[in-house]
């Protein structure tokens, strides 16, 4: 039992490590940054890029792990009553892990590559943006991104095999809208791994990308409670 529980914090690991790689690589390759976050072509893209990744990740390890690869989906499904604590602690810890993996590998290939670039990818709020506002932005968006991951994983009423394109085509959306505010976290592991290696202003707003996503991921729990009950 516990190997087969080893399996799933490997998944989890391996697949938010991938969400990073390949979502935050594409800001990097586009120029999605703190300087240009309206380019039309670069929060496509990026959007784009963030949702496909879930996509793949759902139909690759879904049926290992679930494919949470965000913490404040596993504290919503914790809160939900579908998973232990012990578990979900340990999911979060191999999410945080992986992203840092992923956000290492940008880092060193952009490193190699010569090229100067800002941030690899890292959250900061967006020019014009306050703090208060990046905080609200994140908890309202999160919110609405884990309550779909709630309601199309939910046992009964939920999408079924179309889960994870429901998950992921959310994720896009979320990122077209917020993009302009944040740079679009709602994974306080995917704004971790690069933040370590994003430079001053990163660091000094991580909480907000912490905070913000658990806040939204446990109202999302809240909502789906009432939403989903059976009763009247």
């Amino acid at each position: 039992m516990e190997k087969y529980y080893s399996k799933k914090y490997l998944a989890e690991a391996i697949g938010t490590m991938v969400l990073v790689l390949m979502g935050c690589g594409a800001a990097v390759s586009l120029g999605c940054s703190s300087a240009n976050p309206s380019l039309a072509a670069t929060v496509v893209g990026t959007a784009m890029a963030f949702g496909l990744a879930v996509v793949a990740m759902a139909y690759t390890i879904g049926g290992i792990s679930g494919c949470h690869i965000n913490p404040a989906i596993t504290l919503a499904v914790w809160m939900s009553g579908r998973m232990e604590k012990k578990e979900a602690l340990m999911y979060m810890a191999y999410q945080f892990a992986g992203a840092v993996v992923g956000a290492l590998i940008l880092f060193i290939c952009t490193k190699a590559s010569g090229s100067a670039i800002e941030g690899i990818g890292a959250n900061v709020c967006q020019k014009g943006v306050s703090l208060f506002g990046g905080l609200i932005a994140e908890i309202v968006f999160t919110m609405v991104f884990v309550l779909v991951v709630l309601g199309t994983t939910d046992s009964k009423k939920g999408a079924g095999n179309f889960a994870g394109l429901a998950i992921g085509l959310t994720l896009v959306l979320v990122h077209l809208v917020c993009i302009r505010y944040t740079g679009t976290s709602v994974n306080p592991a995917r704004s971790f791994g690069p933040a370590l290696f994003g430079g001053v202003d990163a660091l000094a707003q991580l909480w907000i990308f912490i905070v913000g996503p658990f806040a939204g991921g446990a109202l999302a729990a809240v909502i789906w409670k009432c939403l989903g009950s059976d009763e009247k």
